[in-house]
């Protein structure tokens, strides 16, 4: 990939310049561009999920339960700080496709403000009640305790958190996707050192277990955060962030998260969505919860196609419509999607041909790679449909079109995932049941988004 790199640098998009849509030509060439580094970049974050994941794992299933729960509230309650992520994509794609630095530079420093504030006020709760949100999954004893101490730890990382995803999210829907990929892979790298150190008190550090972890992610995040600051600062980048005038435009901030609402409600409903589903899992025991967990984090190697299409569509599509050219966002959309499908369906295979072997890997329960087995070759078979669901999901946000995916996701979790759940786990069926019930939920969204976007009504929406 460093070699395509080399044959097509991105252009460094000044103030005044002019940004020409690239050639239809060149479609798949641009999609590929765009989302290779994003693919690279959660690749290192999953990367980091799976060493902390095997780490943790070492002290026992309890252990790994607690990080996996708390890790399920954290994306929860940040459903509000992906209101200014989406919105900021959208408005910074639209202005560089209309050539307006200028405007795509005050959506970045007011996102930026505003995702702080939305992080702050969100974090505050969490930590006061993190015992009784823990108690939502109906587990007790250790698990319970090392989780709530890990989700307030962690949460006290997201005002720089919300530094952190707001510049990525601005660089992106400028088409500077390379930056974010660097700053992330410093803090992946650091994050790993630093648990390896507190987990287990290697050079000289304390061994402070699940509490170790967390403090890992809290100081690797709130570097980030500084890290991002300081780049935007430099000279030739795509965007930059001035400290002149830092104060709150309530008429931009509003503009941004009235674009990017209906995305965090569409976050907030599935994430608390997904906590009844693992809250129900969690009935069925300890074992059966971090096999979910553990299954989720291998699997999520297989997502990252749809992580980087999914940017690579959002950012074309608003761009293509900012310069007025709905056909390039059409093409774009579609090039992005067909891409996703091919790189997750081979990916999802390979995980279910070796699902039993790199289960092994991350535990030592046999019971608990059972499991693990069974719910990886749920989440593989689903990997198509979870491919067409993201990519066309990034189109029609990237437009600002951002109400009918929630409609859509909402109709396939609650609709048919969430429901069959209740039924199986009041009749006591067997676990794999409700495994497979995410296979209908997606069924259901990459349908209803994809007939959404052959539309073209997406096209017409203001933003």
């Amino acid at each position: 990939m460093s070699e395509f790199a080399e044959l097509a640098p991105e252009p460094q998009l000044r103030s005044g310049d002019l940004l020409a849509l690239p050639p239809v030509a060149r479609m798949r060439w641009e999609v590929w561009s765009l989302a290779w580094p994003v693919i690279l970049s959660f690749a290192l974050d999953s990367v980091l999920g799976l060493a902390a994941m095997l780490m943790v794992g070492r002290l026992g299933a309890d252990a790994v339960g607690a990080v996996g729960l708390a890790t399920q509230i954290l994306g929860a309650v940040r459903a509000g700080i992906a209101a200014v992520g989406t919105g900021t994509v959208a408005l910074v794609a639209r202005y560089i496709g209309g050539n307006d630095r200028d405007s795509a530079e005050e959506v970045l420093k007011q996102s930026v403000i505003f995702g702080v504030v939305v992080s702050t006020v969100i974090a505050i709760p969490v930590i006061v009640f993190a015992p009784e949100l823990m108690e939502v999954f109906q587990v007790k004893g250790p698990m319970a305790v090392m989780g709530a101490r890990y989700l307030q730890v962690v949460m006290l990382s997201e005002p720089f958190q919300g530094v952190f995803l707001m510049c990525a999210s601005a660089l992106r829907g400028a088409g500077d996707t390379r930056t974010p990929l660097w700053i992330g892979a410093i803090i992946d790298l650091l994050a790993i050192l630093l648990n390896y150190m507190l987990i287990f008190g290697k050079f000289g550090a304390p061994a402070l277990g699940v509490d170790g972890s967390a403090f890992a992610t809290l100081i690797a995040i709130a570097f980030g955060g500084a890290l991002f600051i300081w780049a935007l600062s430099l000279e030739g980048m795509r965007l930059n962030f001035h400290w002149s005038r830092l104060l709150p435009d309530w008429q931009m901030g509003m503009r941004i998260l009235r674009v990017g609402n209906p995305a965090a409600v569409e976050q907030l409903l599935i994430q608390f969505g997904f906590v009844a589903y693992v809250a129900f899992i969690a009935s069925y025991g300890a074992k059966e919860v971090a096999a979910y967990f553990i299954g989720v984090r291998i699997l999520a190697f297989s997502f990252l196609p749809g992580f980087g299409f999914s940017n690579a569509s959002a950012t074309l599509v608003g761009q293509g419509l900012g310069a007025g050219d709905a056909e390039f966002s059409r093409r774009a959309g579609w090039v992005s999607t067909r891409f996703a499908v091919v790189f997750m369906s081979a990916m999802g295979l390979l995980f279910v041909v070796f699902a039993r072997q790199i289960a092994a890997l991350f535990i030592d329960d046999s019971v608990v790679i059972d499991y693990t087995v069974m719910f990886m070759y749920a989440l593989g078979a689903a990997q198509p449909l979870m491919a067409i669901d993201w990519t066309i999901t990034g189109g029609l946000r990237g437009a600002g079109d951002s109400r009918f995916p929630l409609y859509a996701s909402l109709a396939g979790f609650y609709g048919l995932r969430l429901a069959l759940t209740i039924v199986i786990a009041h009749y006591r069926g067997p676990l794999v049941w409700i495994f497979w019930t995410l296979l209908a939920d997606y069924i259901v969204r990459s349908s209803m988004k994809a007939l959404r976007f052959r539309t073209g009504k997406w096209a017409l929406v203001e933003v």
